[in-house]
């Protein structure tokens, strides 16, 4: 069982950056395929940014391409996003997902089977 934790949310205010991060529970998920997704009220979850279990691969929603980073540190403990330019668009509880299978384009909530508790961020205008 793959426990995971974000941290790093909070508020900003627009145009401004926020870097949050995704541990697990004192295990490696260097055999994990790692995905951000978020959601806000009154909307599904979508996806945000995924990468490979390499590191090497890097997939973005169109909406968040070019402003945000997904990475994953050396010893593949933790993964992070960090958020630049921020829109109030941005404002939702975000979540870290690992999964097992598929590929870097794996864009359906469904194929995580682990997830964060989430962590909320809001975009002031």
């Amino acid at each position: 069982q793959v426990q995971l934790v974000e941290s790093g949310g909070g508020l900003v205010q627009t145009g401004g950056s926020l870097r949050l991060s995704c541990a697990a529970n004192g295990r490696t998920l260097s055999r994990f395929g790692l995905g951000w997704f978020r959601q806000a009220p009154g909307n599904e979850r979508e996806y945000v940014a995924g990468i490979s279990e390499s590191g090497v691969s890097t997939y973005y929603a169109d909406s968040v391409k070019g402003r945000f980073t997904i990475s994953r540190d050396n010893a593949k403990t933790t993964l992070f996003l960090q958020m630049n330019s921020m829109k109030p668009e941005d404002t939702a509880v975000y979540y870290c997902a690992a999964r097992t299978y598929g590929s870097v384009w794996s864009v359906d909530p469904d194929l995580y089977p682990y997830w964060g508790q989430g962590t909320q961020v809001t975009v002031s205008s």
